[in-house]
């Protein structure tokens, strides 16, 4: 993932979060103002009646203010008469169990002759204990005959009220203590990803000196005449030269890989006829092989064959593919190789068939990622570092060519390409 992808995820994940947190609370916000507009109706319309019942009660008329809300969780009413506690705690009783407010409250009546406040009792409508200050109900100094009514829990009772709110936000604060993890462990998965392709890169650089050193050494060794009289020093020779050939190979394949990876790889292409290299191809496998010639079948059928690509990097996927097929073979080797036109000549389609190990039917969606080999548990007799394959797949994805791959264990593996010609 480059750089401009990680700040794109990192920006639109920030954005969309503080938006769903925005929205979360504006709705948990808004829930609990509806709850406690709710509220403070249901206990000013229950006052109300309880005001109307004790003044009809006594024969009396309510007089012009009659609630009055004192703080959130308190309030006073005005009735201008005398009250007597327990018909003021049956009509309270009464009227928010009518209304179906079960919030817990206390009462208190105010005593003329002590001008102070006489508790009266605290009403529960739930076991539910919670530590509230009770007792604690202040005189009004306007009012002559009146009583108060306190909430001292409606705090805990509204919030009771949205406790699914309240849930989703958890949920929700989780989402994002999560998203924040994960970005943190894919900066820095990245960050070692690129310490890691830093360190191949130049790993790979560094060898370039040596091995060029070593090339040019085998070949004087190779053209010496004393080492030329002596076959064992002149096999010496020719095994270092090929060993330090295999060696260069690998290493211009990681630089290649790299290269894909930076998104500076550049295709030079070129019209190719498919067929003759193909066959160059077989011919340096036999040669290098040391084959007979009927290890592989060549049934090129295509009647146009000639594809606009790259040839060092069409070169390279056929001898790997190639390669493959002979690597992990039973015991002898049995290759086919196949073109035929397609889309009336506007396509060519290429396979590469084996009668080797093949591969289990778990193992191919992960065939073409970089590093990945199959499984073979303690048996290593084919070397290699994963590469192959996911350059094939990167150099068909950078011609724009469909590339499948069809295997049952046991029975062998079929590569298919399908090529893009000059029509």
């Amino acid at each position: 993932m480059d750089n401009n992808a990680v700040r794109r995820v990192v920006i639109f994940g920030a954005m969309a979060i503080m938006g769903i947190i925005a929205m979360q609370a504006y709705w948990v916000t808004s829930t609990w103002n509806i709850n406690e507009k709710e509220f403070d109706d249901k206990v000013n319309l229950v006052l109300l009646n309880v005001a109307k019942k004790l003044v009809k009660l006594k024969g009396s008329t309510l007089p012009l203010d009659i609630v009055k809300r004192q703080s959130s969780n308190y309030y006073i009413v005005n009735l201008e008469i005398e009250i007597d506690a327990n018909e003021l705690e049956y009509f309270l009783h009464s009227q928010f169990q009518e209304i179906g407010l079960n919030a817990n409250y206390e009462y208190g009546i105010h005593d003329c002759s002590s001008n102070k406040m006489v508790y009266g009792k605290y009403i529960k409508f739930s076991e539910e204990r919670r530590d509230v200050k009770l007792g604690e109900l202040p005189k009004y100094e306007e009012f002559t005959y009146y009583f108060g009514v306190k909430f001292p829990d409606r705090s805990g009772f509204l919030l009771g009220k949205i406790q699914l709110a309240v849930f989703l936000s958890l949920i929700l604060f989780v989402t994002v203590l999560f998203f924040l993890y994960s970005m943190y462990v894919i900066l820095r998965q990245r960050r070692l990803s690129e310490m890691q392709k830093d360190f191949i890169n130049n790993m790979t650089h560094e060898f370039k000196t040596p091995i060029s050193t070593i090339k040019i050494s085998s070949d004087v060794f190779l053209k010496d005449p004393n080492i030329q009289k002596d076959s064992r020093l002149m096999r010496y020779a020719q095994i270092i030269k090929e060993q330090n050939q295999r060696l260069n190979n690998q290493v211009e394949k990681v630089l290649q890989l790299a290269k894909i990876e930076q998104n500076s790889f550049e295709l030079n292409k070129e019209y190719i006829n498919l067929h003759l290299l193909l066959q160059s191809v077989v011919e340096s496998a036999r040669v290098n092989g040391d084959f007979s010639g009927d290890i592989i079948q060549e049934n090129l059928n295509a009647f146009n064959a000639t594809v606009f690509a790259d040839k060092l990097h069409l070169n390279n996927i056929l001898h790997s593919l190639l390669d493959n097929a002979i690597k992990y073979c039973k015991d002898k080797p049995s290759i086919t190789i196949s073109t035929k036109d397609l889309n009336r000549g506007r396509q060519v389609e290429l396979k590469i068939e084996d009668q080797g190990i093949g591969i289990n039917k778990e193992h191919l969606p992960k065939i073409f990622k970089k590093f990945y080999r199959v499984p073979t548990g303690n048996v290593h007799n084919v070397k290699g570092f994963g590469l192959g394959l996911y350059y094939v797949k990167s150099v068909c994805d950078a011609h724009d060519w469909k590339i499948n791959i069809d295997s049952e264990e046991g029975k062998g593996t079929t590569i298919t390409i399908i090529l893009r010609t000059n029509v």
